[in-house]
């Protein structure tokens, strides 16, 4: 499936809750308890992501000419918003990862909902799943 097509699947989810933060939050809860768990080798040091408040760690590995990412975080909202992210970006080209607009962060207020630290985490996942999409586009 195309990014824009998991991204407008993600906006529709989301408003399903209209404007109910509590139940956006719940939802985004849920994601993260259904995220699969990132393999124990993986949760080293050069797989945290620099930037978030809380520890989250992120591995990729090249499959088939698409970037297949696992992860995990040891707060449940950040470890929802890695599930996003990686429902949206994983069994992708780097090619599009690298061009992916990303515009459902906004059309579902995600951004403006979170704490400053949380953004910036949430900003900081962004760049490190973008850069391994750079790393492998020459692959």
């Amino acid at each position: 499936m195309e990014i824009r097509e998991i991204e407008n699947e993600i906006i529709e989810e989301f408003e399903l809750f209209g404007d109910d933060w509590e139940q956006k939050y719940e939802h985004l809860i849920d994601l993260g308890r259904s995220l699969p768990l990132i393999a124990e080798q993986y949760k080293t040091e050069s797989n945290i992501i620099q930037g978030c408040q809380s520890r989250v760690w992120l591995n990729a590995r090249y499959q088939d000419g698409k970037l297949v990412f696992t992860a995990d975080s040891d707060a449940i909202i950040t470890k929802g918003m890695v599930a996003l992210m990686i429902r949206l970006l994983s069994y992708q080209t780097p090619e599009a990862i690298i061009k992916a607009p990303l515009e459902f962060i906004n059309k579902i207020g995600l951004k403006e909902h979170l704490s400053p630290t949380r953004a910036n985490g949430l900003v900081s996942m962004i760049k490190r799943m973008k850069q391994e999409a750079v790393q492998h586009l020459a692959k």
